[in-house]
This record gives C-alpha cells, structure tokens and sequence, in this order.
C-alpha cells in the first residue's frame, strides 16, 4: 500500500475514532474500544515489508503481534448482532424509519467495514509478504499460511466473543487466559469457528483478487 493511502488511513482512522468519543452514547459506547482495538493489526502491516524489518527475529515479533491483535479486526462483524438493541422492528414486523436507528446503523457500519475490509488487507499483505521472504518459490505455501492464520483468528473471535477476553488480557493475565483457552474446545465452539472461517477465506479471496487486479493495472501503467 502506497504511503499516501497509509497516510489516509490513518488520518481517517483519529478522526473517527474522536467522532466515536464524543458523539457516541450507551450502549454503543463499546464501538470505541473495539474500532481502537481492530485498527490496531492494520497500523502493525503496514510496517510489514519484504525487506523490513531486515533482522529475522525483528520481522517475527512484528508478525506475532500482527496475530495477537488480528482477530479484533472481523471480530467486528459479530458486533452487528447489537443492531437489535436498537429494537429495529415495529410490531408488524416492519423495519422503523426512526433517524436515531438509522445514525447508529451507520455509525456501526461504518466501524466494521473499516476494520474488516483492512484486515482483510492485512491478512492477504502479511500472509504475502512472509511467503514472499521465505518461500519465493512455493507460493502454493501462501494458500496454507492463509488458512491456518484464519483458523487462528476465528478461534479468537470466539474466545473474544463467548469468553469475553480481549487481546490484552494476554499480557496482564496470561496463566488464568491459556487455562479458560484450553477448556473452550467444544463442538459448538468449533462449529463457530468453521462458519467464521468460510466468511473470512470468502472475503479473502474477493480482497485477494482486487489487490491483484489493482497491482496488474498498476503494472500496466507503468509499463506504457
């Protein structure tokens, strides 16, 4: 991603984030924390790079963080079950053209497709760039890397969503997390994880396939 789009981001991202802080009331007020926490993977790639960092156990640490924090990114899209706060339905079963409904649909809207339509990018930049730095000959490797990385963070979307533990309780409690993590493998849980799993490789591949297009006419243009 260029610089100037990074940049962009960035910009858009405080001021959303402010927008959220002082306009945003209970209880929605958890589209804060969790926006904050889902931009976080994203800042992280774009430090990313083939050729960055140049030390190896730099450019692992990097990636391991990258992990840590991904899974708030779609973990976003489970926050569209508080929609039904809103009681968006009349008696009849007719949606309500309420303004109030429709400002905190958008405002809700707006937070997770920030945040899941980038770390997507994310996914697709960082999953790239590992197999580009290690594997340049085995791109088939890309395919692996990317299914076991959505595993991974379907399996945190669930712990985040059912278990109620944020990223960083990793830090401050990691004894009492690893032993509720090792007691959630369930066939519920794993069934979550499949569904979040084929969402996620969906999107991957939609995002995958934009990315290359747009990489294909960058090329294109260059070369006239």
């Amino acid at each position: 991603m260029r610089t100037q789009a990074r940049w962009q981001i960035r910009i858009f991202f405080i001021i959303w984030l402010l927008f959220l802080w002082t306009f945003v009331k209970a209880p929605f007020t958890f589209l804060i924390l969790n926006t904050f926490l889902g931009y976080i993977p994203i800042e992280i790639s774009f430090h990313i790079r083939n050729d960055f960092p140049k030390h190896g156990i730099f450019f692992w640490v990097l990636i391991i963080l990258w992990l840590l924090f991904y899974p708030n990114a779609p973990y976003l899209l489970t926050d569209l079950f508080h929609l039904s706060l809103l009681n968006p339905y009349t008696y009849d079963g007719l949606l309500r053209s309420t303004l109030h409904i429709w400002i905190y649909f958008t405002i809700e809207l707006i937070s997770v497709l920030f945040c899941v339509f980038l770390g997507f990018w994310s996914l697709n930049h960082v999953a790239g760039t590992i197999t580009e730095r290690y594997f340049k000959h085995a791109r088939w490797l890309e395919v692996v890397l990317v299914l076991i990385l959505t595993f991974l963070s379907s399996v945190g979307i669930y712990a985040g969503r059912f278990l109620r533990i944020h990223t960083i309780y990793l830090f401050i409690s990691p004894d009492l997390i690893i032993h509720r993590l090792m007691g959630m493998w369930t066939e519920p849980m794993l069934e979550f994880v499949g569904l979040m799993m084929i969402i996620q490789l969906l999107a991957y591949w939609l995002s995958h396939l934009v990315y290359n297009q747009q990489l294909g006419r960058t090329y294109h243009d260059d070369s006239k």
